[in-house]
């Protein structure tokens, strides 16, 4: 097999387009290259190399998507370019959900929720996709990196009541973990509204019937020549980055991940993959985080300082994540300054996703899993259940509560009893996103109205960052790892993107992308079609150009028939094509006849070649035209052997002898035969229609001077009939 892109020396010009009728075939409307569309006008023109895109749906006009998906996008787009459209976290952390358009194919990749709004915005806008009716036909798949609500939240949703029953592919700890947080997100949405939230139970089990779980490293054939494969991400347990293939085009979604390791995972990891298009997440773009340790010995200080001055420490997180990373934090260094304070974990999950932890324990980190057999570092010692009769409680105390953005739920509620009283603190460790209460605090706001109830925070605010994103320095590391041709940048703010993206595009000399919601980036991707070629094919070719010095750079010309079957494209000759499909070669000929009663007689080849050449050559004004070789100074011919001379004058034509009354001017082809009534024929194709005029016309005219004499030109009676032109 040999790949366009790889072989820039050779130039495939594909000659007549031959598609067998089977219903297996699908090819595009139009060619691509170089930026240049190619339609049906003009594809079958001799002399250029085409970049042909198949298709692996009906063709019905000039659409390229199924019907219906004009909505997204009313432009055609060729099928070289790939197209990114955020639908959520496009400039804005929340509701990821991007849909991107590859070879024909429209892939979801997240469907996430926005934790700072409580109507129809914290859902992405699929009636960019699809104003009415379900998203099924639209949509060839759906990919979800992790199970953080922001990313998988409005899944059911858009499976159950919006409509979609299309293959759903996450890990299998997204799988077993998923279910449980959006339940668990229905019914604080179903608590705080008084209303029924945007989807059931039964929704949410619906909806997980249609996940294929995948594992790492596994590639998954999606569809005819589209894969997907996932890369370990860190950021949280199960959490994917995923490398999708569809024909040749290439794209990594990153998903959330973490390039540097913590007490209970590891480090994100992708192959030297070289995609057309990199997504990335963008979420601390312009912050270069300190040591790890660091940060822990400052959030212990804190924590030790205000339990022994009495007060009661709020730390919002999320239940699975940076929940167990803090809790393996406090139980190794309360252990070792023997500090007798209660710490609670206010979640109703958090005994089944240790439990989780314990199953997945393959995806945790190397040291996790050399030592679980010994010791479960999920079985919390010193970490207890919370009771709702704690609130009141008089003393110090640790509560890990979720969710970590402030927004509902049992971290919202302690807020709210603890705030006023200043002996409290309350320590922030992750992103919170716009118009949460988290997001407000560390924005400085103070006063909040909750039920028509002002509330004073007077507590201690501290922002210390255990978020389980890349920084600056992760994200660049990833990208010089994948090495994108393209860099789209998403799950960010505005100015942080404009920051990373100039680093990008300066130091990495890649472009860069940062498209808001709802806008549409399209990026071509110059890759070439697979192509089986012939094997005589290519030892014609190496014939015809041996005489060319390998030092000597200059393209090399294939030309050949291109058959397309069952999506797979071959180079042939014309006669195995024809051959193949029991074809007939047809060709238009032109005749001119002489009639001529003159004696004649055979005579060589020789004569022939010293009649074109004196009748050619005859004026005085034009160059001379000479004789050119075939290989080693010789023409052989029906064991006829004549040597001449190479001249080096590249504006002569071109004559060479092929068979005994076959000619080759310039590559162009004639045939000179004498019929049984001793007329003289002269045969051309269309394509030599000017040099058969000219070479019919010296013929005619030697004929015509030489009617007295026996000298006429005639190919001899022992001569082989060549094959036909």
């Amino acid at each position: 097999m040999v790949w366009f892109e790889i072989i820039p020396s050779l130039v495939l010009t594909a000659g007549p387009l031959l598609l067998i009728a089977a219903p297996t075939i699908y090819i595009g409307n139009w060619f691509f290259l170089n930026g240049k569309k190619y339609g049906p006008k003009n594809m079958m023109k001799d002399d250029r190399d085409y970049y042909m895109y198949l298709r692996d749906r009906r063709i019905t006009g000039n659409e390229y998507y199924p019907r219906g998906v004009e909505a997204i996008d009313e432009r055609p787009t060729l099928m070289s370019d790939i197209r990114i459209l955020p639908l959520g976290a496009g400039q804005d952390v929340g509701r990821s959900c991007i849909l991107i358009t590859m070879g024909g194919k429209n892939i979801m990749l997240d469907c996430g929720l926005h934790m700072g709004f409580y109507d129809d915005r914290r859902f992405p806008d699929f009636s960019v996709i699809c104003k009415d009716g379900p998203l099924t036909p639209y949509i060839h798949c759906v990919i979800i990196s992790h199970f953080h609500l922001d990313h998988c939240g409005a899944l059911p949703y858009m499976t159950e009541v919006v409509g979609y029953n299309g293959p759903l592919y996450m890990t299998y700890p997204t799988k077993a973990i998923c279910p449980l947080l959006l339940e668990d997100f229905r019914k604080v949405t179903t608590d705080k509204t008084t209303q029924q939230g945007p989807y059931t139970s039964d929704d949410i089990k619906n909806c997980m019937k249609k996940v294929i779980p995948v594992s790492l490293g596994q590639t998954v054939k999606v569809d005819t020549d589209f894969e997907i494969k996932a890369y370990y991400a860190g950021h949280v347990l199960g959490a994917a980055m995923f490398h999708i293939r569809v024909g040749q085009q290439t794209l990594v979604y990153t998903g959330d991940f973490n390039t540097t390791a913590d007490r209970h995972l590891g480090s994100a990891h992708i192959d030297r993959c070289r995609p057309d298009v990199l997504i990335t997440e963008s979420t601390y773009g312009s912050t270069v985080r300190d040591s790890r340790r660091a940060r822990e010995r400052d959030f212990m200080a804190k924590v030790v300082d205000c339990v022994r001055h009495g007060g009661k420490v709020l730390v919002p997180v999320f239940a699975v994540g940076r929940a167990q990373e803090l809790c393996i934090l406090l139980e190794t260094y309360l252990e070792r300054m023997n500090l007798n304070v209660p710490i609670y974990f206010a979640s109703g999950l958090s005994e089944k996703v240790n439990t989780y932890y314990s199953l997945f324990v393959s995806w945790t980190n190397e040291k996790i899993q050399s030592t679980f057999h010994q010791k479960n570092i999920f079985d919390f010692k010193h970490i207890k259940p919370w009771d709702r009769s704690y609130v009141e409680q008089p003393g110090a105390m640790i509560v890990f509560a979720s969710p970590g953005m402030l927004h509902a739920g049992y971290s919202l509620h302690l807020f709210k009893k603890w705030a006023p009283d200043e002996k409290n603190m309350i320590i922030i460790p992750g992103y919170c996103v716009a118009n949460t209460v988290g997001s407000k605090l560390l924005l400085g706001q103070r006063r909040f109205l909750f039920d028509g109830k002002e509330i004073e925070a007077k507590m201690q605010v501290h922002y210390m960052s255990f978020s389980a994103h890349a920084d600056a320095k992760g994200i660049t590391q990833i990208i010089r790892q994948c090495q994108p041709s393209n860099v789209v940048l998403v799950h960010g703010e505005d100015l942080v993107m404009d920051f990373l993206r100039g680093r990008v595009q300066d130091e990495l000399k890649i472009p860069c992308y940062k498209p808001a919601n709802g806008e549409t980036v399209t990026i071509s991707t110059p890759h070439g079609v697979p192509v089986d070629i012939e094997p005589g094919l290519v030892q014609q070719l190496k014939e015809e150009t041996a005489d060319v010095s390998r030092s000597e750079k200059r393209s090399k010309q294939m030309r050949g028939t291109l058959i397309i079957k069952d999506g797979r494209l071959r180079l042939v000759r014309p006669s195995t094509a024809m051959n193949e499909l029991g074809l007939v070669h047809h060709t238009v000929q032109f005749h001119s006849r002489f009639p001529s009663s003159i004696n004649i007689r055979p005579i060589t080849l020789v004569s022939l070649i010293q009649l074109l050449e004196r009748e050619l050559n005859s004026n005085e004004n034009e160059s001379k035209h000479r004789i050119i070789l075939i290989s080693d100074n010789l023409i052989h011919i029906d064991n006829q052997q004549l040597r001449v001379s190479i001249e080096t004058n590249e504006s002569k034509h071109r004559i060479i002898l092929i068979s005994d009354n076959l000619i080759h001017i310039d590559n162009q082809q004639l045939r000179v035969s004498i019929e049984t009534n001793g007329d003289v024929d002269i045969a051309w194709t269309l394509n030599n229609e000017l040099l058969g005029q000219r070479v019919s016309s010296h013929i005619k005219s030697f004929i015509d001077q030489h009617t007295s004499t026996a000298s006429v030109i005639i190919i001899s009676d022992s001569a082989a009939s060549p094959d036909p032109m």
